[in-house]
């Protein structure tokens, strides 16, 4: 699917074929499930996003809200972007051994999960990463990041 123009969620997810809707339906229910207070689901950049609206942090390299996680079909693939994986050598070892122990293949670059189906997801793994970490430790974690 190219990158989706859809304001709101369910547009978005009205636009998927059957197969990919009921997929990217199930891992949204999911990560809603585990998502702290304090993130809000919206569109952006094509991707159903949980972000840390400006109104609480607006001091982003890019103007934009703060990405916590994404979640997307793509062409070929679905993908979960785990941003609190990213440059986290702890919490990506965790869901790499999550995966290996269920017997699951982890595709995944440095934040995002390529899956086609739940079936694909260790889905209490991915639960963990999500209800890790609430949004004023996620702002600590990134103005850290940002420091030079």
């Amino acid at each position: 699917m190219p990158r989706s123009t859809a304001k709101t969620v369910a547009e978005y997810l009205a636009q998927l074929p059957e197969d990919r809707r009921a997929t990217i339906a199930a891992v949204r229910q999911h990560v809603l499930r585990h998502l702290p207070k304090g993130y809000e689901e919206t569109m952006s950049a094509g991707m159903i996003a949980y972000v840390i609206p400006l109104a609480r942090f607006p001091k982003t390299y890019n103007k934009q809200p703060l990405w916590y996680a994404a979640l997307a079909s793509e062409k070929n693939y679905c993908s979960l972007h785990l941003m609190r994986v990213y440059g986290d050598a702890q919490q990506s070892a965790s869901l790499k051994e999550a995966f290996a122990r269920a017997g699951k293949r982890l595709d995944m670059g440095k934040a995002c999960v390529r899956f086609k189906t739940v079936e694909d997801l260790e889905l209490d793994s991915i639960g963990s990463v999500i209800s890790s970490t609430a949004p004023d430790a996620f702002i600590a974690i990134y103005e850290k990041s940002r420091r030079r």
